[in-house]
């Protein structure tokens, strides 16, 4: 039977650091001076490859019992759960360590917990990636693609079926619901859009709300909480497929070009032998079957990523929106 367990408790009551226990202390600060980039001063970016470095010192190297995964936050975490058993029980047969799923409750809390030594592997939103990167020494290796190898999805901007709007120029003097200032599709991306191709600025053209999840954007659209909403459609296609909304009750006035998907990383300064059999329980899962091929029903395969040239639109992206990576 599966060890996998599931802490229900969020982050910001602690009650993870209680069931850590030993071998989960913060990563160490960077104290010799080194190339760094966009990285906190704490990591190290010796190789160029924009990432934290694995710390040189084996002292500095966390080789943890129990390993926590967290996936990006969704609506329902109950559900994610288990979608994703199946997975970490290969991850422990593989790893010969005990897995436990950590459903986080905001984007900030999952950075603050890697950040902390506190979360060991985690999923991050497309948007996220570079801050994770930066301010919390994610390193993302690998993204869910189809058996093809193609991978990707669209940012859109998505109005109650029955409403006038036509297209995202007819948005000014509207509310468009954005989910989190760090989300690529649900913020950034749309932002930067907007301002280009129709010469609108948020909360000067148009006014803005936050929902905090890509979930809450389509059921507040579906529901017609919301006059608008920048979401991402991956996220919307599941949604439709699990029959949380119907395809029926919205409808798309904008979509982008292709982005990548959720990145999938683990801390800078695991131990690189864990590191490698984390890796390797990524790439040698079995797909076929399995509740997250039913969950993702495009994608079929986990595969490699590199940080500097698939996030690079991405970064040019919040260029544009004058996004500081500062973790202040």
């Amino acid at each position: 039977m599966s060890k996998v367990r599931t802490l229900l408790s969020s982050f910001a009551a602690c009650g993870l650091a209680l069931a850590l226990g030993a071998g989960m202390a913060a990563p160490v600060t960077a104290q010799e001076d080194c190339p760094r980039g966009t990285l906190d001063d704490r990591y190290c970016d010796r190789d160029g490859d924009l990432v934290a470095d694995l710390p040189l010192d084996p002292a500095d190297w966390v080789d943890p019992d129990t390993i926590i995964f967290s996936y990006t936050p969704v609506e329902d975490p109950a559900v994610y759960q288990k979608v994703w058993a199946g997975f970490l029980a290969h991850m422990e047969e593989v790893t010969g360590r005990d897995v436990v799923f950590f459903p986080v409750q905001s984007y900030a809390a999952q950075y603050e917990a890697m950040r902390s030594g506190r979360l060991h592997i985690a999923g991050v939103n497309t948007g996220g990636n570079p801050v994770a990167v930066s301010c919390a020494g994610f390193v993302p290796f690998a993204m869910m693609a189809s058996k093809d190898g193609s991978f990707g999805y669209e940012m859109e901007i998505i109005v109650p079926a029955d409403s006038p709007l036509q297209n995202a120029g007819e948005l000014k003097g509207k509310t468009l619901a954005f989910t989190s200032p760090t989300s690529n599709s649900g913020f950034k991306a749309p932002s930067a859009i907007l301002k280009s191709e129709f010469g609108m600025i948020a909360d000067q053209d148009f006014e803005t709300t936050f929902s905090g999840k890509h979930d809450n954007s389509i059921l507040g659209v579906a529901n017609k909480d919301y006059e608008a909403a920048a979401i991402a459609n991956s996220v919307k296609k599941r949604m439709i497929d699990r029959d949380v909304i119907k395809p029926e009750q919205i409808r798309t006035i904008y979509q982008s070009q292709t982005f990548p998907t959720t990145g999938y990383g683990h801390a800078h300064n695991l131990h690189p032998e864990l590191a490698a059999k984390i890796k390797q329980a990524f790439f040698t899962f079995p797909w076929e079957g399995s509740d997250l091929q039913a969950e993702f029903q495009k994608e079929g395969r986990f595969v490699s990523i590199h940080h500097k040239s698939d996030w690079d639109v991405i970064r040019k992206i919040d260029a544009a929106n004058d996004v500081s990576y500062s973790c202040k």
